[in-house]
């Protein structure tokens, strides 16, 4: 679905909520109701227009931008096919991860040495996966979640654990920019439930801060990674000293 697609579907919906019909867009963009009805049919809206419908909305026209963007529906998991191919090419994986974070294909090829030619064949294979859309002007819009999850014991978190964690663990702790910190309790299981959601709240403001981020210019921003990790555990040389069960 096109962009122009999503806007108009946006104020269709907000002209629905509000009781509006295309007889009062008519009045206000000083058309006919029929002349209303193809420009909503034929996606041709100028900038104008857009306007004047956002003012009878009650709206800016960068709010309906923003609700239309918002209203993209995105993957919160992807396939195990899709986890698997990811992880397959390290190249993919490296623009994929880009991608994520907003970066532009110039921002990719200044930092990596890949081709433009080669990060565009990479681009368009995640927008065959359904990861991407690959806009005009070689814009990268998401079709997936910033904070998606990854399938349990799947290709993604299989590969993490095994390559990434030890990579990621890898670091001096005493840096102003780094830390490590390890807790551990004895909860019910209510009170374990409450902590997951406090993982997931925190998962949130993460992506919510990332997004935040976006704006400013790529040197300011910098990749941070935040490991989030809970089990019912005992160390293995605790269990060791256990004594027996007994009949």
């Amino acid at each position: 679905m096109s962009e122009v697609t999503h806007l108009v579907a946006t104020i269709k919906r907000k002209l629905k909520s509000q009781g509006l019909t295309y007889r009062d867009v008519a009045h206000a963009l000083k058309l006919s109701e029929p002349t209303v009805k193809r420009l909503f049919s034929g996606k041709r809206l100028s900038v104008e227009r857009l306007a004047r419908i956002g003012e009878l909305l009650g709206f800016t026209m960068a709010e309906l931008l923003e609700e239309s963007a918002s209203s993209v529906r995105q993957l919160r998991m992807l396939t195990w096919d899709q986890e698997a191919h990811l992880v397959s090419d390290m190249d993919l994986m490296l623009v994929a991860t880009c991608a994520l974070n907003h970066w532009t294909l110039s921002d990719i090829v200044a930092t990596y040495r890949m081709s433009e030619a080669e990060c565009l064949k990479q681009l368009l294979v995640l927008d065959r996966m359904g990861l991407i859309e690959l806009l005009p002007g070689d814009r990268i819009r998401l079709r997936i979640a910033r904070d998606f999850d990854w399938i349990p014991t799947g290709p993604i978190q299989t590969s993490f654990v095994s390559k990434g964690l030890s990579d990621f663990l890898d670091c001096r702790l005493d840096q102003s920019d780094t830390t490590l910190h390890f807790s551990h309790g004895m909860l019910t299981d209510a009170a374990f439930a409450e902590f997951q959601g406090d993982l997931r709240v925190l998962r949130a403001k993460l992506a919510k801060l990332h997004q935040e981020s976006v704006a400013a210019p790529l040197a300011l921003r910098r990749g941070t990674g935040v490991l989030l990790a809970m089990r019912e555990w005992e160390p293995r040389t605790f269990e060791g000293l256990r004594r027996s069960s007994t009949p």
